[in-house]
């Protein structure tokens, strides 16, 4: 993957944030700057918590249909809220709703740019 395609992902992804901050109550970035630093995160605990604990929970999310999936990307939505400056999540439903919305406009976004 190309520097150029890695960084237009990573600024596609810190808009996505914003959107959903604009449409979820509860969801909260202060600025671009601060979703920046925020998509940074969340990747980071993507890469290697949200791997593990996925891992981990294989069998519930068959079992879900992948439902459990967006639970997992909730609580590391959360545990990024605590670590990042400007990003905060107030409560584990906003974190829930914000983790779906999130999947819909990365996926929306996906089907405009590629």
């Amino acid at each position: 993957m190309s520097i150029l395609r890695l960084l237009v992902r990573w600024v596609l992804h810190a808009i996505a944030l914003l959107i959903v901050a604009y449409i979820v109550p509860g969801f909260h970035v202060a600025s671009f700057s601060a979703a920046l630093i925020a998509v940074i995160i969340i990747g980071f605990l993507n890469m290697t918590l949200g791997l593990l604990l996925k891992a981990i929970t294989l069998p519930l999310g068959i079992l879900t249909l992948g439902l459990f999936f967006l639970v997992i990307n909730a609580v590391i939505l959360i545990w990024a809220s605590r670590i990042a400056p400007g990003f905060h999540v107030d409560t584990f439903a906003a974190a829930l709703v914000g983790a779906v919305a999130l999947a819909v406009v990365h996926m929306l976004l996906s089907l405009i740019t590629d």
